[in-house]
């Protein structure tokens, strides 16, 4: 079975960018961030990492590019994912992050599962709308009581070395 995806990059401007593409629900996660990747112009080359979504688009379960399990705590990576592992009828969303430092952030949704048409190469761009800006758009990050903060309120002088509690000797 061939799953179409749209992907939708997020951003606050006035007109959509996206690309819609087609690719086998055999094919890996990893297979899903190259078509992106080379749909939106990038060489591929930062760390990205594929996020399980609700239909909220509440982050979830992060499967990396690389493997980055720690001692006993396994994690998924893309290239040991196939995509019908984690998207299906029931679940649709994935969030899809591109290189750490620019948090280029897409919303990755399944629109439909169709029948593979013969003599079709796959994975395959279908449609693209719009053109990906020059930098990653800023995501604006608000504290819950902004007016409010005070970075003085819990009276301490970071200059009056004498009441403060360390020991400048310790080493």
């Amino acid at each position: 079975m061939i799953y179409r995806f749209r992907v939708i990059l997020d951003n606050d401007t006035e007109e959509d960018i996206f690309r819609d593409l087609e690719i086998r629900e055999s094919d890996t996660l990893e297979d899903l961030h190259n078509i992106v990747t080379q749909s939106f112009g990038f060489d591929g080359a930062e760390m990205a990492s594929f996020y399980i979504s609700n239909d909220s688009w509440e982050q979830g379960e992060e499967i990396s590019l690389f493997d980055l399990s720690e001692g006993n705590t396994p994690t998924r990576s893309m290239a040991g994912t196939t995509i019908s592992d984690v998207v299906h009828e029931m679940q649709t969303k994935l969030i899809y992050v591109y290189d750490f430092l620019s948090m280029w952030t897409f919303f990755v949704e399944l629109a439909e599962i169709v029948d593979e048409a013969e003599g079709l190469d796959y994975p395959n761009l279908m449609f693209v709308h719009g053109q990906i800006p020059g930098d990653a758009p800023e995501k604006l990050f608000e504290a819950e009581d902004e007016d409010n903060f005070d970075e003085f309120e819990d009276d301490i002088d970071v200059n009056d070395y004498d009441n403060l509690d360390f020991d400048e000797n310790w080493n």
